[in-house]
């Protein structure tokens, strides 16, 4: 998969300390990329846009972000 025009952006909830970080870029077409900032060159993991949603809403519910 091609993410060579990925956007990224930190996780709000990141520490700012060099701890534990996630990137999400959501501006690739039908896919959302997450990624560990302190590695960026890593492995990128991949869900469909829905699954994300998914995710994010379930974890604002249990209040967990």
């Amino acid at each position: 998969m091609e993410l060579s025009g990925a956007v990224w952006r930190k996780s709000s909830r990141s520490n700012g300390h060099g701890g534990e970080c996630v990137e999400v870029a959501g501006n690739l077409p039908g896919v959302i990329g997450v990624r560990d900032s302190k590695d960026p060159a890593g492995p990128v993991l991949t869900f469909a846009p829905a699954a994300w949603r998914s995710f994010v809403d379930t974890m604002r519910t249990r209040q967990v972000l």
